[in-house]
């Protein structure tokens, strides 16, 4: 299906909008090749200018540019956006974990803070698998204090609570959420049974 949009997008001689801008970056992110590589970063260079400060396309280009594991240019582009809203650090963050750079990922959730800019489910679990990635307790710990209660009822933040506690050894915290849930899913037997704690 990518590489249909990038052969319709070849042969499309009208210029791009937003939405177009937005569904080729996403193919060229999905597919990685050479071929999407090369496209991808053509398209980016000849943006016209008017779209610079367009959200969505910003943030389908750093996701593009994170899976191409060009984290310079992605942070280049970061750093250009005026207006970031939760969905660009989150995709920032989660490009960082993408390129096992789970330190970068802590440290931009501390600067979308200072922005005033409140996490939500989606950035929490990027930010949990950062902990996990790195697997230090005392990290773990920190970021656990700064979740609100009631994303706890959050399946699949439950589930990435109880991977990220598995990693940094904490058996304890790993039972703990898994008494918590009612209804484990597969996910949830999956992380535990990697800890053999089911």
């Amino acid at each position: 299906m990518c590489d249909k949009a990038l052969d319709l997008f070849e042969e499309i001689t009208l210029d791009l909008d937003d939405v177009s801008y937005t569904i080729i970056f996403n193919a060229c992110a999905q597919l990685s090749t050479d071929r999407a590589i090369k496209l991808g970063r053509k398209l980016l260079g000849e943006m016209p200018k008017n779209f610079v400060n367009d959200n969505h396309i910003q943030n389908s280009a750093i996701d593009m540019l994170m899976r191409f594991g060009d984290v310079g240019s992605a942070e280049n582009l970061f750093q250009m956006i005026q207006k970031k809203n939760i969905i660009t650090y989150g995709t920032m963050m989660n490009g960082y974990n993408i390129n096992s750079e789970p330190v970068k990922s802590l440290k931009l959730f501390e600067e979308m803070k200072r922005d005033d800019i409140n996490a939500d489910a989606i950035v929490l679990i990027i930010l949990i698998g950062a902990c996990a990635r790195l697997g230090m307790l005392s990290k773990c710990q920190s970021i656990v204090a700064q979740i609100p209660l009631h994303f706890y009822e959050n399946q699949r933040i439950r589930n990435s609570l109880i991977d990220m506690w598995g990693k940094a050894g904490s058996v304890k915290d790993v039972q703990k959420i898994f008494e918590s849930i009612d209804k484990p899913d597969v996910i949830t037997y999956t992380a535990m049974s990697e800890y053999s704690l089911s």
